[in-house]
């Protein structure tokens, strides 16, 4: 189930992924019940950052339309693994700070997921982790840190309250995107001292921001459309 203030930020996100094909190399495809329970296994954890393995599902390949649509004037085919599939499963596999949540050596891990996970074990077609109360833009590590995936790597940013040992952090340079209205821009800004309140989650807290990026290992962005349980894009 997709909370239904998300429902609305998942179209204006959408709608700015399309307004901006232009910028991206290519568009990845990512189902909204899944980020919505990325949201929330996120909160879930703090104050610690979450690694998620993701994969595409084969049997849900985006329509040739909605391809065509996103996609923009330098797009580019076979960029990535599962470029033209849908995301829709996710693991947990690794929990901690700034410092120790990345990818894990493929050999510490080769048994990790093989009960869940069959032939794949801990194989997976891309990852994402979170970074709370700070906003989800690619550091140093992070950028070592895609070299090893098949097909890209994701941030997501959660700016909430209240916000415990994490004050928000925003210390940090490059192009952010950003699930938060206009609406809601105009009313104080994101990153004002006092930001709106976009959503509640049932952890209970007050989110004022959600940013989602995806990039590639070669340090170029990759667009990203949120599906219904359709395959349609919000």
């Amino acid at each position: 189930m997709v909370e239904e203030w998300l429902v609305d930020l998942m179209r204006g996100y959408n709608n700015t992924s399309l307004q901006s094909k232009d910028d991206y190399a290519a568009v990845v495809f990512m189902d909204g019940k899944l980020l919505n329970q990325l949201i929330l296994d996120g909160l879930k954890a703090l104050p610690d950052e979450i690694l998620v393995g993701l994969d595409y599902n084969s049997e849900r390949e985006i329509h040739d339309s909605f391809l065509t649509e996103f996609a923009g004037n330098e797009y580019a085919d076979n960029l990535f693994a599962g470029q033209k599939y849908i995301i829709d499963e996710a693991m947990i596999v690794n929990r901690g700070d700034s410092y120790s949540v990345h990818h894990l050596p493929e050999d510490w891990t080769d048994d990790m997921f093989s009960a869940t996970r069959g032939s794949r074990r801990s194989r997976f077609t891309h990852f994402l982790h979170t970074h709370p109360n700070a906003p989800a833009i690619p550091s140093h590590a992070d950028a070592d840190a895609a070299q090893e995936t098949p097909g890209v790597d994701m941030i997501l940013g959660l700016r909430f309250s209240p916000e415990g040992p994490l004050p928000w952090f925003d210390d940090v340079e490059g192009r952010r995107r950003s699930f938060a209205d206009a609406e809601a821009k105009s009313k104080g800004g994101l990153f004002s001292r006092r930001p709106p309140v976009i959503g509640r989650a049932p952890t209970g807290h007050f989110i004022h921001d959600i940013q989602l990026i995806a990039f590639h290992k070669r340090g170029f962005g990759i667009n990203i459309v949120l599906v219904d349980e359709n395959d349609i894009p919000y």
